[in-house]
Order: structure tokens, then C-alpha cells, then sequence
């Protein structure tokens, strides 16, 4: 190592005899040092001067440069002072140690030291070279699950020291892999992501953490569904897909096979009975695809479309079997109530009249009830069909044919359709007398009418008519029996003119 004198036409001359440059030294052990930052450094020394000489200070500068005639001392600069500790003497030992180095202190150090002689100053230089150094993580920039990594912890010069290297993830210690100074993860998996730093063993400082980012596919994705509750005609329900994956993956939603919407929320703002059904989420990025198990949105609403269907077409006939049928739209299902007119008549989604009478036509409602609301249908009215019964003739009158006149029947009676088909007899004769719903009897006797519709006919019972000419019959024998066969033959001949 050269050392430099302090610029003197003394010392200059001196240097120029032989064995005095040797006298004066200054001697680094080593001269270069690299340092972790915020490590402690000692910076070895020791000088020697000719005999007769006696040290009157001692220090350290970081400048050949004087300032105001005088190199500045580092014990009394305020970027050292507190990290300076000197730990040489003033005889041969000028060791020093420099806590908490900064990558600003990476520079050339001095040890000059002043005797009591005139000009007796020295300064060794070159000094020793002080390099602080800080740690940085390389890896590499894509990794996929499946991979071997190899993490290397470098730093811009070799340390001095043998160093001994240690690896933290997430701030833990990492115990496996470390090989001199790099760390060597075998067939990573996601939980291997994380935050890699070292550091060197008896050193507080650690590297800036790198991030190892392990792409991998997408786990099966779950679907979460808000709210979580029953849900009403109307809410708005918020469907959200999590997976997880690297990179992130697109997500897509299926309403049964059909694609609905994207993006890792799907939100169905007034849900409606027609958006029930099966939901699933897929989840896809470069590595792969997952779809999650399916949910169901059921939603939940009062009754509606309420109707009433009565099975078969066309007539319903007296005796027939008839079904009504309550058709209702409610989710929960609801209960059925069948009211005829306002009189409750039975419950359940069928109403069944087996033997079906003209009393039970009228008109008929459902009534669909479930937790959430009610409905009624529409009326729909039963027309029972039924052939004529309590077929009955009433006499106008006193029933009593006066001489020159006659007397009026009317046939009535119950049906449905009403009879429009009327026919009448006198008993004990298989012909028609007459037809119509009103007769009139000319002459005496039993009659009666027999009612038609297109279910039927009946016939009704027999009534007496009375008359005139029956009495004079009497009258005009008893004459005869009296007065002789002439009489009884002009009697006779008017009984048979009246008859005619």
C-alpha cells in the first residue's frame, strides 16, 4: 500500500532519503470491504511513524480535500457521529467501527493521524474502499403450477464475510431448499404463492420481498346467493361466483344451458317467477375451466291465472258425471276452496259431482290461497239438462163445458230445455186429440198431456172434463121412457145432432 505525506518541501525531501519513507505508514486490512446495509463495519488499521515523533491526533476523513485548511474530521460530521466508533490508540492500532451503513456511504476512507514535529502529518492513501450493498431477489417472471422455481438472492459485491444465507415467505422462515445463496422450491402449488425475501445470518437487514406469482386453473367455483333467504316476486337477488385462480379467470352465467350474463357478479334487479330455475357460474382462464354445482333461485309468489276447467264439452245431462278442475299459478302451491254462489261446497284442486242433478246447477268458483296472498277465479255456471218431470194440466174455468163453447187445458212442466213439444189424449184412446201447450176440450172426458224436450218426455195425469150435453143424455132417456118411442126418436135424433 502507497502512502501520500502531507503536501511539505520537508516531508518531499525526506521521502528522498532512503529508509525514512518507511518510517511513515499507513496499512488497511483489507482495503476493500462490501457490507450489508445497515450492518456494522470495522475497518482495521495501523499505522507507524519515525522514531522521536509523538502522536498528537488521530481520525478518519472521507476526503483528500481540506476544508478551510484542514481535512474534515468524521467523527464530528452529523451523518457519522453517532455510527463513528474509533477503536484503535494513539501509538499503532487506528481501528475503527461504522454502525447502521447506508448505501451512501459507499465510498474511500482515510486514517490520518498529526505528531508533534513540524509538519509531521500523514494520511494513508490510498485508503480502504468501503462498498454498502443491499439485497435483492431474483426469480423468474412466469411461473405455472407444476414448476420447479429457483430463487437467488444477490447483492451488487461479494461479502467479506463467509455469509450464510436465510429465506423468508410472508415474513416466516422458509427451513427447506436453501442451497448457498438461492432457494429451490420442487414442483410448486398455489400455496407456494407469496412474498419471498433473505437475508444473512447475523444480520437484522432483509431484502425487499419479491412476489412469486404461481398461475395455476380455476378451483371449482361456489355461488353465493343474497339474500340468502326466501325470495319474493319483486327482490332484487345478487348471484356472486368466487373461484380461484391466477391469473383471474372470466367468469360466465347459465340460467339451465343458456348463457345469461358475465363478470363475477350477475344481479337480477325485480326477480320475477319466470327467472326460477337452476344457475351456475363457469370460471376460465388460460390454464383451464371449472363450473360450480348448480343452485336454484325459487321464487316465491301470491296466486294468479286462477281458473276453472270443466272437463268434457258439449251438454251436461242429468245423471251425467262432472269434474271441475281449480287451475291456479302459486309458488308455494295453494290450497283450493270451491264455492257454489257464496255457500263453501268442498276443497282440493278437483271438484267432483258424481251423479250430477238439476240442483246442482249454479254458479261455481275456485278460491287458490297460499301464505303470500288470494284469488278467486271467474264463476262458471253448470246448466244441467234434464227431461220433462211433474208434467201437470190445469183447467181454465170450472172445467164444465157450457152449451156452444169449450174448455181450455194447459199442459206444464219441468225441464231443461224447456218442452216445447206438447201432445194430448184422451184416456183409453192411443191417438193424438190435440198438440200445442193449450187444448181446448169440445166435448167431455178424461184428457191429458204428454211434455217432449230432446232428453225426454212424461206424461201428465188425467183430468175430467164435464159437460151440457152428458146431463140432456139423462134427461132425454127418462123422456123416452115416459112419452113413448115417438118422443124418444125426436130425442134421440137431437142427442145425435148435438153430438155431431
Amino acid at each position: 500500500m502507497s502512502q501520500r505525506p502531507a503536501p511539505s518541501l520537508l516531508l518531499l525531501f525526506l521521502l528522498m532519503i532512503p529508509g525514512v519513507c518507511s518510517q511513515w505508514s499507513v496499512s488497511y486490512s483489507p482495503s476493500h470491504i462490501c457490507a450489508l446495509k445497515d450492518s456494522s463495519v470495522i475497518m482495521s488499521c495501523t499505522y507507524t511513524y519515525p522514531t522521536g515523533h509523538q502522536i498528537r491526533k488521530v481520525f478518519w476523513t472521507k476526503t483528500l480535500e481540506k476544508d478551510n485548511g484542514e481535512h474534515p474530521d468524521l467523527s464530528k460530521d452529523p451523518e457519522y457521529s453517532q455510527r463513528f466508533q474509533y477503536l484503535g490508540d494513539k501509538q499503532q492500532n487506528c481501528t475503527i467501527r461504522l454502525s447502521h451503513v447506508t448505501l451512501k456511504d459507499s465510498r474511500m476512507y482515510y486514517f490520518r493521524f498529526i505528531t508533534n514535529k513540524p509538519d509531521g502529518n500523514w494520511i494513508g492513501d490510498p485508503g480502504v474502499t468501503l462498498t454498502v450493498t443491499d439485497l435483492q431477489v431474483e426469480s423468474p417472471e412466469r411461473v405455472t403450477e407444476g414448476d420447479s422455481v429457483r430463487l437467488t438472492c444477490k447483492s451488487s459485491c461479494t461479502l467479506t464475510d463467509r455469509a450464510t444465507f436465510i429465506w423468508y415467505r410472508n415474513s416466516q422462515p422458509v427451513t427447506t431448499g436453501i442451497i448457498g445463496n438461492q432457494l429451490i422450491l420442487w414442483r410448486v402449488s398455489r400455496k407456494d404463492t407469496g412474498r419471498y425475501s433473505c437475508g444473512v445470518y447475523g444480520h437484522s437487514y432483509r431484502s425487499a420481498a419479491v412476489q412469486l406469482n404461481i398461475r395455476y386453473p380455476p378451483e371449482k367455483p361456489v355461488i353465493y346467493i343474497s339474500p340468502s333467504g326466501e325470495i319474493m316476486e319483486g327482490d332484487s337477488v345478487t348471484l356472486i361466483c368466487i373461484s380461484d385462480s391466477n391469473p383471474p379467470a372470466e367468469i360466465s352465467w347459465f340460467k339451465g344451458g343458456m348463457f345469461v350474463g358475465s363478470g363475477r357478479i350477475y344481479r337480477i334487479s325485480k326477480i320475477s317467477s319466470d327467472d326460477s330455475g337452476e344457475y351456475k357460474c363457469r370460471s376460465i382462464n388460460e390454464h383451464g375451466e371449472k363450473y360450480s354445482d348448480t343452485v336454484t333461485l325459487n321464487v316465491m309468489y301470491p296466486p294468479r291465472n286462477v281458473s276453472v276447467l270443466i272437463t268434457g264439452s258439449g251438454e251436461i245431462v242429468s245423471g251425467d258425471s262432472v269434474t271441475l278442475i281449480c287451475s291456479s299459478d302459486s309458488n308455494p302451491p295453494a290450497e283450493i276452496s270451491w264455492f257454489k254462489g257464496g255457500t263453501f261446497v268442498g276443497s282440493g284442486r278437483i271438484y267432483n259431482i258424481s251423479k250430477i242433478s238439476s240442483d246442482d246447477s249454479g254458479e261455481y268458483k275456485c278460491r287458490s290461497i297460499n301464505e303470500h296472498g288470494e284469488k278467486y277465479s271467474d264463476t262458471v255456471t253448470l246448466n244441467v239438462m234434464y227431461p220433462p218431470r211433474s208434467v201437470s194440466v190445469l183447467i181454465t174455468g170450472s172445467g164444465e163445458i157450457v152449451s156452444g163453447d169449450s174448455v181450455t187445458l194447459i199442459c206444464s212442466s219441468d225441464s231443461n230445455p224447456p218442452a216445447l213439444n206438447f201432445s194430448w189424449f184422451k184416456e183409453n184412446e192411443s191417438s193424438a186429440v190435440g198438440s200445442g201447450q193449450s187444448f181446448s176440450a169440445l166435448q167431455s172426458g178424461r184428457f191429458y198431456c204428454q211434455a217432449h224436450n230432446q232428453h225426454g218426455s212424461q206424461r201428465s195425469d188425467a183430468v175430467t172434463v164435464t159437460g151440457e150435453a152428458f146431463i140432456n143424455t139423462l134427461l132425454y132417456l127418462h123422456i123416452i121412457h115416459q112419452f113413448g118411442e115417438l118422443i124418444m126418436m125426436i130425442f134421440l135424433f137431437q142427442f145425435i145432432m148435438v153430438l155431431v
